[in-house]
């Protein structure tokens, strides 16, 4: 397989890290993240791309963008996790092996946290590790991507 292309997509106000409710979200930054995932696309030999909304018709679009031009998405929805039909559809609708992640542990939150529209479509689920469940995130799904070719 040549160099694959990582779309990662960070849903509503994931631009706020760092300040933003550090007791469950942590303190590191979004554009730490970003550049942790950049030093480790290098070393996972991919490209990666990022996008951070909080709107949800720019994130479906985003996703219906990346048809022929990303072969993976790496997602954190945030809080559309568990309300965005439309978000699940156009993972649906692309069927571009997708990773959902999330910094917290949604099952430890509150109750409308637990169901995950888009869980049933991606081919796996990380949460509850901080900042690293994007880093866990993007190894997986790299290492389906090889193994799937």
């Amino acid at each position: 397989m040549s160099r694959p292309s990582i779309l990662v997509l960070h849903g509503p106000n994931l631009n706020l890290l760092g300040q933003r409710e550090p007791g469950i979200y942590g303190s590191v930054t979004l554009e730490k993240i970003n550049q942790q995932l950049l030093s480790l696309a290098e070393s996972l030999k991919c490209n990666i791309e990022f996008y951070q909304s909080n709107h949800e018709g720019n994130l479906v679009d985003s996703i219906q963008e990346a048809l022929g031009c990303h072969n993976g998405i790496l997602i954190n929805a945030a809080a559309y996790t568990h309300t965005s039909v439309a978000i699940r559809d156009a993972l649906a609708a692309v069927a571009i092996p997708a990773v959902e992640v999330h910094l917290s542990n949604i099952y430890r939150r509150e109750d409308f946290r637990h169901h995950s529209f888009i869980a049933p479509i991606v081919i796996g689920q990380i949460s509850g590790f901080g900042a690293q469940s994007y880093s866990l995130g993007l190894q997986a799904l790299i290492h389906h991507l090889q193994t799937q070719t």
